[in-house]
Formats: structure tokens, sequence, C-alpha cells
């Protein structure tokens, strides 16, 4: 999946809570969660919302993200909030962990006002990180094991699943997910403003100075191949036996 990393690209990083899994059955955004970030760089904007789902949400669900439907009963309502929800996100790039999950919620909410809103897909458009680890890992990877792996859980206090916490620590995530491809277009970007093509293979001078041979010592290759027999004991093949 592609990312679009230009450098003023308004990215907002994404997040909800709900009373349930599916929106057909009834469920709904009970948090929305956002953070800002421009140029890959974090501007410090956020939005951030507790809704009332008007029903009655069970233990389970609750034990999940740490919000009572006591502590939502006087909150505002969706329809309170969706203006200036929408005009927050518009526009932007969303990036969301599991996209069809929180836009799903999203357009229902918009369809229940029967106000005419648009649909997330006319307001903004999304990059869905859980299809880009797919593509990344070699199947789906859930946002604690991508914070894991690009060290970035520990950033982050998540007791609890709330949406604004969860947009957070994704933001890291993504800045980490996205570092390689971002390296990739600067390296790009600098050859053509020096009126080279982007894509044509640079070649090394003939003239230029080599490079010098540094041996390894004879300690290192005792080390080296005390390395590799542990390897061979884990049952694997290495792939620089010399």
């Amino acid at each position: 999946m592609s990312i679009d990393n230009s450098q003023d690209q308004r990215l907002i990083i994404l997040d909800t809570e709900t009373t349930g899994i599916n929106p057909r059955e009834g469920h709904r955004i009970v948090e929305i969660g956002c953070v800002e970030m421009i140029n890959r760089q974090l501007t410090g904007r956020t939005y951030h919302a507790y809704i009332n789902p008007l029903i009655e949400m069970e233990q389970e669900v609750i034990d999940v993200h740490g919000l009572t439907n006591a502590f939502l009963s006087d909150k505002p309502l969706f329809s309170q909030v969706a203006d200036e929800f929408i005009e927050f996100i518009r526009g932007a790039e969303l990036v969301i962990h599991n996209a069809k999950f929180d836009v799903g919620f999203m357009d229902h909410e918009f369809n229940l006002l029967r106000r005419n809103l648009p649909l997330t897909y006319d307001i903004c458009t999304v990059t869905d990180t859980l299809k880009v680890s797919k593509d990344e890992f070699g199947s789906p990877k859930t946002l604690d094991f991508l914070a894991k792996h690009y060290r970035v859980d520990k950033l982050i206090d998540r007791t609890y699943h709330g949406a604004l916490i969860d947009a957070q620590l994704l933001a890291f995530v993504y800045i980490e997910m996205t570092r390689k491809q971002a390296t990739l277009n600067l390296t790009a970007s600098e050859n053509v403003a020096e009126g080279g093509d982007a894509n044509a293979i640079r070649r090394l001078a003939k003239d230029r100075t080599k490079l010098k041979v540094i041996n390894a010592s004879a300690d290192e290759v005792v080390a080296h191949n005390e390395r590799l027999a542990v390897v061979a004991e884990k049952g694997a093949s290495p792939i620089w036996p010399k």
C-alpha cells in the first residue's frame, strides 16, 4: 500500500472507542481521539471528545476502554460534536489502524443524524496502517505488535485503550513505519532539485578514491566462528558462513 509523504501533507491520526463491534447492531461511538501531524511532525493540536451513546454498555466493553455508563451519561451527543469533528478532519489524510472499523462507525453516526452530512471518504482520504502492516510483515499486525516492534510502546501509558491514547501511540508507530520511505523520498527530491532524474542510476566516478579494506583480526575471526557455532546449534543455517 502506497503512503504519500508529501512534506506539507496534513495528517490526522485517529482512533475511536465504541459500545461494541458492529454499528448495524446499534453500537455507537463513545470516544474520538485525533492528533495532527504536518511534515511528519506532531503539531500539538488534538481533537478529543467523549460522547453519550444513549445506550447501556456491557461490563465486557467497559473493561476494555474504562469508560463507564455513569461517566458518559452527562457527555454531549454525537450530534452536538459532529460539526466541529468534521471541520477538524476535513481535507486531511486520516491515518487509522483498521480503518474499516472506525470509518464504518463514523459513517453510521453521520447517517443517523439525517442531515445529509458527507461520509468519511467525501471528507478525507484514508491510510489504513493495518493494511500497511500486512504489506510490510506479510500478515496484518495489531497496534500492540507494531508498537513493540518499533520500540515505541513505552512512550504512552495504555492502562486503558482510550481513543486519544491509541491515536498518540499510532502516531509514533506511523513515524517509524514510514521512516525508510520518507528517507527515500527525500533523496529523490534532492536529486530532482539538482536537475537530475530521481529514477536514474547514479554511477560512481572511475577516478574515485578507493575504499580502505580492513580485515578481521585473528580474535574477531575466532569470535565470529563461535557465533556461527551457536547459530548451528539452534538448527539454523547462517547466510554468512565465512
